[in-house]
């Protein structure tokens, strides 16, 4: 037999194969919602894949310890970008989230969920043993969250910014603070919905009542909800067929090459297709834990472990989203909705799971 190459060897072909199938899915529903065309949307996301794809393959090949020094450096960056948003940004769809970039429009607050997740796990990791359960463990951690929180919550994004939060929380969950810090935030928290309910904009107001009665304005708040039912269940077992989806086809579901673009797979590719992209998704967190729990070091235990709930969260919220079962929130299905900074969101996470699985092999090698 021919010897493979050790570079050829540390590829990792089962990651990229789990990868390339739920984009390249992806793309086949791009193409039909634009009425069988590659154009604009479809080839578009298989260059940006492609790229950060790339990306997240040399980020694997990074030491660990990167990623640990530059941590709080990165935090602070994306901070800043979040301030130019408010200085500089560019207003899309009645919010202010975007940078104008020239090749592409980035949404630094997509890359905070990175950065949070970063920082977090730097700053525990780096507690002496047995101080988690003091409040020097606390009001750093909810500095950290609360800034970047708060500036994305002025763009308004209410998805992304609780995205940031949950990121955050689990690492410091991870990190072992008093279960009861925990249970009293959440029960202050169900305290406070009523104000908090009343700080939130006109339009987020009306989804959260839209998500509690959806059928009390189905042609007003409850448009994309209604349609992306209807797309969903018509669908069916099998689907439609390729290219045969009504709802899409007709301009009937709003937004559906992106937020809603699951429906417009649902439409056409019926229930099967659905437990297609949820096995990939599967198998992709699957590989995401299995790396957090093999993880050499604090710090990669704790960064895994929040970024792969970073990915389950895009991927439950925006389900729940479609399906009518949360408010509509505007989180994308990773590596699916088209979009470049939500995809390269994701593929740094990749891309750090990865260095963070290559660091375990190293250290596996080394005791051997």
């Amino acid at each position: 037999m021919i010897p493979v190459p050790p570079a050829i060897q540390r590829i990792p072909w089962k990651l990229i194969a789990i990868l390339s199938g739920i984009t390249g899915f992806g793309l086949l529903v791009l193409y039909s919602a634009a009425g069988g065309s590659w154009s604009p949307w479809a080839w578009q996301q298989g260059v940006r894949f492609l790229v950060f794809l790339g990306v997240a393959l040399v980020i694997g090949r990074f030491p660990i310890r990167i990623f640990e020094d530059f941590a709080y450096l990165g935090y602070i960056g994306v901070l800043i970008l979040l301030v130019a948003v408010e200085l500089l940004g560019f207003v899309g769809g009645g919010s202010q989230r975007w940078l104008n970039l020239g090749f592409m429009n980035l949404q630094p607050s997509e890359l905070m969920k990175v950065a949070i997740v970063l920082a977090l796990a730097r700053f525990y990791s780096q507690l002496p043993p047995g101080s988690t359960r003091t409040w020097t463990a606390l009001w750093p951690a909810l500095m950290l969250i609360g800034l970047p929180a708060a500036l994305v919550m002025l763009q308004p994004d209410l998805g992304t910014a609780l995205a940031i939060c949950v990121g955050g929380v689990i690492v410091m969950f991870v990190s072992g603070l008093p279960f009861w810090w925990f249970g009293s935030a959440a029960a202050a928290g169900a305290a406070a919905l009523p104000v908090l309910f009343s700080l939130l904009h006109d339009y987020q107001q009306k989804r959260v009542l839209i998500f509690l009665d959806p059928e009390s304005d189905p042609l007003g708040a409850g448009y994309h909800i209604s349609q992306s039912k209807i797309a969903i269940g018509s669908g069916g077992i099998g689907g439609k067929g390729f290219l045969n989806g009504s709802q899409s086809h007709l301009d009937y579901l709003p937004e559906g090459h992106t937020d809603f673009i699951f429906a417009t797979m649902a439409e056409e590719w019926g229930l099967i297709g659905g437990l297609g992209l949820l096995l990939g998704f599967f198998l992709l967190l699957r590989w995401s834990t299995r790396v957090a729990l093999n993880a050499r070091t604090r710090f990669g235990q704790l960064t895994a472990t929040g970024l792969t709930m970073t990915i389950f969260f895009y991927i439950a919220i925006n389900l729940m989203m479609v399906m009518g079962l949360a408010p509509v929130v505007g989180i994308p299905l990773p590596l699916f909705s088209y979009g470049g900074s939500s995809m390269l969101t994701i593929m740094t996470c990749v891309g750090i799971v990865l260095a963070i699985e290559n660091d375990a092999k190293k250290g596996s090698r080394r005791l051997q």
